[in-house]
């Protein structure tokens, strides 16, 4: 029970901080966000599907760019992620 929470926990986690990470980094997915915040729960729910497929686009566009730009350190953190998967299998 607890081996299968942390591999629920963990995933997401390391999908909230690099949400977080995109979001201060990022003006293009911050005014996203700040979009979607800030708007009213009533009106938004008919069109939530929308919003969150171009939430999810800016969001992937962001992460390109940045991986663009800083391909030397995400070439050492695919692999420092890669090996700490492989310790923690074991």
């Amino acid at each position: 029970m607890r081996r299968a929470l942390n591999e629920i926990v963990i995933p997401a986690g390391a999908l909230a901080v690099l949400a977080t990470v995109l979001v201060s980094s990022d003006a293009r997915v911050r005014e996203q966000v700040a979009l979607h915040l800030s708007s009213r729960p009533s009106a938004e729910l008919a069109t939530a599907g929308t919003h969150v497929t171009n939430l999810a686009a800016v969001i992937f566009d962001a992460a390109r760019d940045q991986a663009i730009a800083h391909a030397p350190l995400v070439i050492l953190v695919v692999a420092a992620v890669t090996l700490m998967l492989f310790m923690l299998k074991t």
